[in-house]
C-alpha cells in the first residue's frame, strides 16, 4: 500500500482498506509584481517614468482596458461568453461544473467569470507637512476576471485577475487532479470520486508520483497563465513573485466498500469529538500551548455535501477528518498561512553569516517540498492518535445482535436492555476478570445479584445463552462470556458513558 506513514490505522483495518495515498489537495498561490506591490515601489516607478503622481488614475485606467480587452479576446477565441456574477451567493465552482458537464474535460479555456470584488489599490496623496506626493495604499473594489482552464498538466485550474494596479493575481489548482494526469501518462488505472481516489492499480507507484510534484513545474504553469491573462509585462518588465496563500495536504484511506467504512468512521468520529483536547490539537500540528497563547484553538463538527467532518483549528492551521463520499477516510492538514509551521532551514542575517536554525516556513512556492514533509507529519500524528482509540466497532455489531429479540426453539427470547437495572447488574457481574479465567456458577452470582431469586437468575442465564452472550464450560455448571458477549458489553458501556450520558447532562 502506498503511504507507509498511515500504517498504524491501516494495520488495524487492512482487510477493509484497498490502499492509501498522501497528496497535495487544494493549493492557492498569489502572484505579485515585486517592484510595484508596495506604495513606495509604485511611487518610484511613476517618478522614474515621468508620470505625475496625480495622473496615476488615468495611467491605471489604460492598463485596466488592456486586461478587459484580453479577457474578451480569449473568450471570443474559445467561443464562450463572459459571465458576470453580481450575487455573492452564487458559487463560481457550481457555475463552472455546469459548463464542464456540457463541454467535457479537453484542455483549453473552460469559462470566464467576471465580478466586482474587493482589492488592494493605490491613490495619489500629498503630505500636508512636507508637500511630498506619492501613492498610498487603500482598500477598494474593482472588476475581477476568473479564467478557468483545463490545463494538460494540472487539470482544472483558475486564475483571478484584477483590472486595477498593482495586479495581484490568485491561482488555484488541485494536487489530486495533477496526479490523475500523471497516473494516466504512466498507464496506471484509477477511479476517482470527486477529487479522491477510490481505486488505483498501483498504490505504491502512485505515491512516488505524488511525491514528485515540484515548485518548478508549478512555476512554469503560473508564468504561462499570468502572461496570457494579465498583459502588463511590457509596462512592468518583471516576473511575478509567487507565494503560497492556502495549502491543503491530504492522506486518504480508500476502503473497499462504503459498507466497510461506515461503522469504522462512525466510531472514529464519535470518539474523536469526545476525546480530542486542545493539547492534542497543538501536538497534531507540531506546536505547544504556552501561557501567552493568543490564537484560537478548538474543534468543530459539521455535515458536508460529501460526508461528515470534524475539524480541529489552531490559529491559521487546522487538521480535519471526513469521509469522502462514504468510500475514503481522509485526514487533511490545511494552512491559511504556511508560516504557522516551523522547520530547520538556512536563515540570512543582516549582520553576520547565515545560520541553520528553527524558523518559520517561507511563503514562496519553493517551500512546497518542505511543507509536504511537515504536513504529512501532522496527518501521521493524527492517524496514530486514531489508531490508539478504543476499537469497539465489532462490539457495536455484537451489541446489535445481543439487544435484538429472537426466537429459539419456537420460543421468544427478549434482547438485553442495557438501561434496565437487572440486566445492567448481571452484565457487570459477568465482567469480573475471574469469570474469564475459570467461569462462574449461579451460586457465586447470587450474593452480588440480590434482586434475583435462584430461579429468576437461572432464567436470565438461559436467556444470555440463547442470545450468544455466554457459554457453558463443557461438563460443568460454570458460565463464561463469549467473545461477542465481551465486545457487546464493552461497547454498550462505552456508548452509554461517552454518548448517551453526556447528551442527557
Amino acid at each position: 500500500m502506498g503511504d507507509t506513514m498511515s500504517q498504524p490505522l491501516v494495520e488495524r483495518y487492512k482487510a477493509q482498506i484497498a490502499g492509501t495515498l498522501s497528496c497535495y489537495d487544494r493549493v492557492v498561490v498569489t502572484g505579485t509584481l515585486p517592484h510595484i506591490c508596495y506604495p513606495e515601489g509604485m511611487t518610484h516607478y511613476l517618478h522614474t517614468h515621468d508620470i505625475p503622481i496625480f495622473e496615476f488614475p488615468a495611467f491605471a485606467e489604460g492598463l485596466r482596458e488592456r486586461v478587459r480587452e484580453r479577457a474578451e479576446v480569449l473568450a471570443a477565441e474559445a467561443g464562450i461568453a463572459i459571465e458576470y456574477i453580481s450575487h455573492r451567493g452564487i458559487r463560481k465552482e457550481e457555475v463552472v461544473a455546469r459548463v464542464l458537464r456540457q463541454r467535457g474535460e479537453h484542455p483549453g479555456l473552460v469559462h470566464v467569470i467576471s465580478a466586482i470584488e474587493g482589492c488592494t489599490c493605490y491613490q495619489p496623496w500629498r503630505d500636508k507637512t512636507t508637500g511630498l506626493v506619492s501613492v498610498k495604499r487603500r482598500k477598494g473594489k474593482c472588476l475581477h476576471y476568473y479564467f478557468y482552464f483545463i490545463d494538460p498538466i494540472f487539470g482544472l485550474v483558475h486564475l483571478r485577475v484584477p483590472t486595477w494596479a498593482p495586479f495581484r493575481l490568485q491561482f488555484c489548482c488541485n494536487g489530486h487532479s495533477w496526479l490523475a494526469r500523471q497516473l494516466a501518462a504512466a498507464g496506471i488505472g484509477y477511479t476517482m470520486l470527486d477529487n479522491a481516489f477510490t481505486r488505483i492499480d498501483d498504490w505504491g507507484r502512485a505515491q512516488q508520483l505524488a511525491d514528485s510534484l515540484t515548485a518548478n513545474d508549478l512555476h512554469r504553469t503560473l508564468g504561462h497563465y499570468a502572461e496570457l491573462c494579465c498583459p502588463v509585462s511590457d509596462v512592468f518588465p518583471q516576473d511575478y513573485h509567487w507565494s503560497l496563500m492556502e495549502v491543503e495536504y491530504a492522506t486518504g484511506l480508500a476502503f473497499r466498500s462504503p459498507g466497510s467504512l461506515k461503522p469504522v468512521y462512525e466510531q472514529l468520529i464519535r470518539q474523536t469529538v469526545l476525546n480530542v483536547k486542545a493539547e492534542h490539537i497543538a501536538s497534531f500540528l507540531g506546536r505547544r500551548i504556552t501561557p501567552a497563547l493568543e490564537q484560537e484553538i478548538g474543534s468543530y463538527y459539521a455535515r458536508r455535501p460529501f460526508g461528515t467532518c470534524v475539524k480541529h483549528r489552531f490559529g491559521k492551521a487546522a487538521i480535519k477528518m471526513y469521509d469522502k463520499g462514504g468510500a475514503v477516510l481522509r485526514i487533511e492538514t490545511t494552512a491559511d498561512d504556511v508560516s504557522f509551521f516551523k522547520h530547520h532551514r538556512r536563515v540570512e542575517h543582516r549582520d553576520g553569516p547565515p545560520t541553520v536554525q528553527l524558523a518559520e516556513v517561507r511563503k514562496t512556492i519553493y517551500s512546497l517540498t518542505d511543507l509536504r514533509d511537515i504536513m504529512l507529519g501532522c496527518n501521521h500524528r493524527y492517524l496514530v492518535h486514531l489508531a490508539a482509540l478504543d476499537d469497539f466497532s465489532s462490539g457495536v455489531r455484537a451489541l446489535d445482535r445481543l439487544t435484538k429479540p429472537r426466537r429459539v426453539e419456537g420460543k421468544p427470547v427478549k434482547g438485553v436492555n442495557f438501561f434496565a437495572p437487572e440486566d445492567k447488574a448481571l452484565l457487570h457481574a459477568l465482567q469480573d476478570p475471574r469469570v474469564n479465567l475459570v467461569g462462574i456458577r449461579r451460586g457465586e452470582l447470587l450474593p452480588v445479584l440480590e434482586m434475583f431469586s435462584p430461579s429468576a437468575l437461572s432464567r436470565q442465564l438461559r436467556r444470555l445463552l440463547d442470545l450468544g452472550g455466554i457459554k457453558r464450560v463443557r461438563g460443568t455448571d460454570r458460565y463464561y462470556l463469549t467473545k461477542a458477549g465481551r465486545a457487546a458489553i464493552a461497547a454498550g458501556e462505552r456508548l452509554t458513558e461517552a454518548v448517551v450520558i453526556p447528551a442527557l447532562v
